[in-house]
């Protein structure tokens, strides 16, 4: 059972991940290659901050603030840039950041990572257990769920949505796009430094290796899969992306090839996805004609 609760528990901080960078790629059509650094910005912020005795709120909102700040600086200049470029521009910065992880010795430890980082305590309640800190995080991940589905459904969200179909009919419409681009990655990056703090409290370690080009692509796979723009979808997608590799681990074959069955079952799922529902397993592919009646629609209201 215990073993269960510990699924579950990846399960929603991955969720709250998928749901983040869905705001921002699914939602906004930005294409963040580097997200996976704000998680671990919001670990590592949190993480520091607890190891001097700050309490567990402060710090995970800390932290979580830090890695929205961070990104909407970083948003200024590379968000003026569009498709490929802000991919290779957010990859680039994903990879810095990274580094500076890996080398400030004095701060993060380098690759040794940051051990002993302190369990929860909220009012005087030890958080310790698997089961207890199940409770907390499935709190922080509805909670997270309800605000960015509000914020999708809003009128916000719905330019946000306009914006991703149609960038040059939302200026022509007198909507600010870098302002509101910017607020989404702003969001997207306070969330995603959200779920790097619960995941860094739990985990009770961190290092780099976490924070690598290889997991951004992970989440990227879980929005992608559920179907980007639906954050139902992203939560799916994060649900069968976890709960392969466990499935596979079932089989207790040699560690290498179960890697190499985890691959090829990624590749596989990709594949069957573009062939059959390229918009993802709750998306849906739209005519251009409802993506044209959609951004009026968006923009109008």
């Amino acid at each position: 059972m215990s073993y269960l609760f510990h699924i579950v528990i990846l399960f929603c901080i991955y969720s709250m991940l998928s749901l983040s960078l869905n705001m921002i790629v699914g939602l906004t059509g930005m294409f963040n290659l580097g997200h996976i650094a704000f998680f671990g910005i919001g670990a590592y912020c949190s993480a520091l901050l607890a190891l001097q005795g700050l309490p567990f709120m402060l710090c995970l909102f800390l932290g979580a603030l830090l890695a929205g700040v961070i990104g909407y600086f970083i948003g200024i200049p590379t968000l003026k840039l569009k498709g490929d470029y802000l991919a290779i521009a957010t990859l680039g910065l994903g990879e810095f950041i990274r580094s500076v992880f890996n080398n400030w010795m004095g701060l993060t430890r380098g690759p040794m990572g940051l051990p002993g980082i302190p369990k929860p305590n909220i009012f005087s309640l030890h958080i310790k257990s698997t089961e207890s800190y199940l409770i907390l995080v499935l709190i922080i991940f509805f909670l997270t769920f309800l605000i960015i589905e509000k914020l999708f459904r809003s009128p916000y969200g719905r330019v946000l949505k306009g914006i991703r179909e149609d960038e040059f009919a939302a200026e022509a419409l007198g909507k600010d796009v870098f302002r509101f681009k910017l607020h989404a990655l702003f969001l997207g990056c306070f969330f995603a430094g959200m779920a790097g703090s619960l995941y860094a409290h739990y985990i009770s370690f961190i290092d780099p290796s976490s924070f690598t080009i290889q997991q951004t692509i992970f989440i990227l796979i879980m929005v992608v899969l559920g179907g980007m723009g639906n954050n139902i979808g992203a939560i799916l997608g994060a649900a069968i992306v976890i709960s392969i590799p466990e499935l596979l681990r079932l089989l207790n074959l040699p560690g290498p090839v179960t890697g190499a069955l985890k691959q090829m079952t990624f590749s596989i799922l990709l594949i069957l996805l573009i062939l059959f529902r390229p918009g993802g397993i709750l998306g849906r592919e739209k005519s251009r004609v409802e993506r044209f009646e959609e951004v009026d629609d968006n923009l109008e209201d």
